[in-house]
């Protein structure tokens, strides 16, 4: 649970802004310094970092994001994209090719989404909540059906593999 205080923050229209462009580049920049061990949004919110194809390009990307992760291994992600009106592209990157990797504490698995219909969502309320605490906020304000996928692990990958995603 964040404090109401960063609840507010989040939120608010000058950091919604500033935030897509600063914060992913900040946190990937750490998480490659420290070889995967360190992400700074992890000291507010659980955060992975999930690696996608590009599905127009080809070319493998790596995008920070707020997760949850259940009993069951599997994560649950949010394409809120800090309330922007369009779907982030890591979602419709997931929509054509659904096998991606997650990284998180220097550790790699491959996983497979796949998106939660609503009716998924509603069942899932409690972990999407979980994974972004300001989703009602987000949503509210993009006018858009957010797009929230489960990725279940298919296989583990070693450390060293996980550094370089």
């Amino acid at each position: 649970m964040t404090h109401p205080l960063f609840d507010r923050l989040a939120t608010s229209r000058a950091v919604l802004r500033i935030a897509p462009h600063v914060l992913p580049r900040c946190d990937l920049f750490i998480h490659r310094l420290t070889r995967g061990r360190l992400l700074p949004s992890r000291l507010v919110l659980d955060t992975i970092v999930l690696g996608t194809t590009g599905h127009r390009s080809g070319i493998p990307r790596a995008t920070p994001l707020a997760a949850h992760r259940a009993a069951d291994g599997t994560w649950l992600v949010v394409g809120s994209n800090f309330g922007r009106s369009h779907h982030p592209a890591w979602s419709s990157n997931l929509l054509h090719r659904p096998h991606a990797t997650v990284t998180a504490q220097g550790l790699s698995w491959q996983v497979r989404a796949r998106q939660l219909t609503v009716h998924e969502k509603e069942q899932q309320r409690d972990r999407i909540l979980l994974a972004i605490p300001f989703y009602d906020t987000y949503a509210a304000r993009t006018g858009r059906d957010i797009r929230v996928f489960c990725l279940t692990p298919v296989t583990a990958l070693s450390a060293d593999r996980a550094a370089q995603a």
